[in-house]
């Protein structure tokens, strides 16, 4: 079983930027593609970015692209997502996952992880 640790999250003003962190432990990092996902209130959690175990390939939600860079450090088990240009829709809890099974490629459906984190609260203000 993994377990996974968001941080960095906070209050910003629009414009700004934040560089979200996600520490696993309990299974092979290195061996699993990463997400992350983000929850609005009153709105369904939705994908915004992924990563292969190579960090080879990634994908971005179309909200995502051009603003936000996901990326990876094997040898500290650490995912990160570093967001920019941040703007009062992107406000709401992000997620880390971890795909369900092992070499498996990126995925942009909640369905295909299998482990989440506690989630860390993004709020942007206007």
């Amino acid at each position: 079983q993994v377990q996974l640790a968001e941080s960095g999250g906070g209050l910003v003003q629009a414009g700004g930027s934040l560089r979200l962190s996600c520490a696993a432990s309990g299974r092979t990092f290195s061996s699993y593609t990463m997400g992350w996902f983000r929850q609005a209130p009153g709105k369904e959690r939705e994908f915004v970015a992924t990563i292969n175990p190579s960090a080879g390939d990634t994908a971005y939600a179309d909200s995502a692209k051009g603003r936000f860079t996901i990326s990876r450090d094997n040898a500290k088990n650490t995912v990160y997502l570093q967001m920019n240009s941040l703007k009062p829709e992107d406000t709401a809890v992000y997620y880390c996952a971890q795909r369900a099974l092992v070499w498996r490629g990126i995925a942009t459906a909640r369905a295909a992880y299998g482990s989440w984190g506690q989630g860390t609260q993004v709020t942007v203000s206007s």
